[in-house]
């Protein structure tokens, strides 16, 4: 390697870790909580009551009877949707007023014109209805709320969503430009040397290059990922300006169909889980959906393994006739978008892996904040001083080399 090709990696490295570094602490520390959603939500938010105990292999009622029920409760209001808790035998009906109050909520969050009720799958009863507006969140909801809302966009919409990723690519471009950078020094050493006869700052930069070398992998995956899923706004765009409008082009000028002349919702189901065999059919959306047909049920499918599950495949049936009019597999963008969730939450392992997630997370918040620290410490030191300081000879030779005690400090 040239001095000169070393030069560059070495900018590389300090710039895109610098600029990075302080984004993603808070992607990085705001991702523990995330890993733990679920079990946080089971411990500290949900106030559900117990399902009622019924004897095993006990069939689930009817979807049009809790339709109905849904609609009993509340006359005169539309329902929207329908959606299968794959975990649970629970089944969640959303209603509203009317599409026009839901598109009216869509821009004013806070008049609040939709709601949800929670039925037992099995015995069609009401477990639970959404709270009313008022009622305040609780301290683990909001952490939640806070810590979700940060690490996707910082709370600047789609153009915080766009920066995140792009902090994404400059962590991946910290980790390959680093990866070099201690690749040359290791030639001279054993993979993993740390000199403890030096200095205390040569140590703390072994240890931070180690750390970084053991995470690499992990780190390279996650960061990909985390960019990937930063594009979701965009890609989702994609595909309905693109697959979905043509698919529902030659019904778009057609009227909703009324609530009170539509085909059978567990029809709808069932004819879906035909049209998608292997796939697990989890939500309906009703006509009139700002994401469907004004005369289609929308119905999502996914796989039914913990890989696939992340796989969707949309099926539209005519809501007046109750016939299959298709199922549409996701464009490969999409799928490799729903593929990477994933790999960077390490959601589809138990907890296990969110466990392994959680200790690698920890040991790369260690590493940035001793980056931070070492480039600190040094920082008034010319790039090539420091490279000749810790055992480069820069004389632009084809072969610049370090002598074998040069720390990977060009890393820093």
């Amino acid at each position: 390697m040239t001095t000169t090709a070393l030069r560059r990696w070495f900018v590389v490295h300090k710039w895109t870790s610098l600029i990075c570094t302080l984004f993603l602490l808070v992607v990085c520390m705001t991702g523990l909580p995330m890993l733990f959603s679920e079990q946080i939500w089971d411990t500290f938010i949900d106030d559900d009551p117990p399902y009622e105990v019924l004897p095993p292999g006990t069939p689930s009622a009817s979807l049009d009877a809790i339709v109905a029920k849904a609609r009993a409760l509340y006359p005169g209001q539309i329902v929207t949707g329908v959606s299968l808790d794959d975990d649970e035998p629970a089944v969640l009906i959303s209603m509203a007023p009317s599409w026009e109050a839901v598109r009216d909520e869509e821009e004013h969050p806070e008049h609040h014109a939709s709601h949800w009720i929670k039925f037992d799958a099995r015995s069609a009863k009401v477990v639970k209805q959404s709270p009313p507006a008022e009622k305040p969140r609780g301290w683990a909801e909001i952490v939640l709320d806070t810590a979700m809302t940060l690490h996707m966009n910082l709370f600047a919409g789609l153009p915080g969503a766009l920066f995140i990723g792009a902090m994404g690519v400059l962590f991946v471009a910290s980790l390959v430009s680093g990866t070099v950078l201690y690749g040359r020094f290791m030639k001279r050493l054993p993979f993993g040397s740390v000199r403890r006869d030096r200095a205390a700052r040569l140590t703390w930069l072994d240890l931070h290059n180690l750390l970084g070398a053991v995470t690499l992998v992990w780190a390279l995956v996650v960061g990909f990922t985390g960019f990937v899923n930063e594009l979701q706004t965009p890609l989702f765009g994609l595909w309905r300006i693109t697959d979905v409008r043509q698919i529902l082009k030659p019904y778009a000028a057609l009227p909703v169909v009324s609530q009170e002349h539509l085909s059978s919702v567990q029809a709808a189901f069932d004819t879906a889980a035909k049209a998608a065999p292997g796939n697990v059919v989890t939500g309906l959306f009703f006509p009139g959906s700002e994401f469907g047909s004004p005369v289609h049920y929308l119905l999502w499918t996914h796989g039914a393994s913990p890989l696939r599950g992340r796989l969707f495949t949309p099926v539209l049936v005519d809501a007046r006739t109750g016939k299959l009019t298709g199922a549409y597999p996701m464009p490969w963008y999409l799928r490799f978008l729903e593929i990477s969730r994933p790999l960077h939450f390490g959601d589809y392992g138990g907890m296990p892996l969110k466990v392994l997630w959680a200790l690698l997370d920890l040991v790369v918040i260690a590493v940035l904040v001793n980056g931070v620290v070492l480039w600190a410490g040094k920082r008034k030191i010319a790039t090539d001083t420091r490279l000749r300081a810790i055992g480069y000879e820069l004389d632009d030779t084809p072969e610049a080399a370090p002598s074998p005690h040069a720390a990977g400090e060009a890393a820093r």
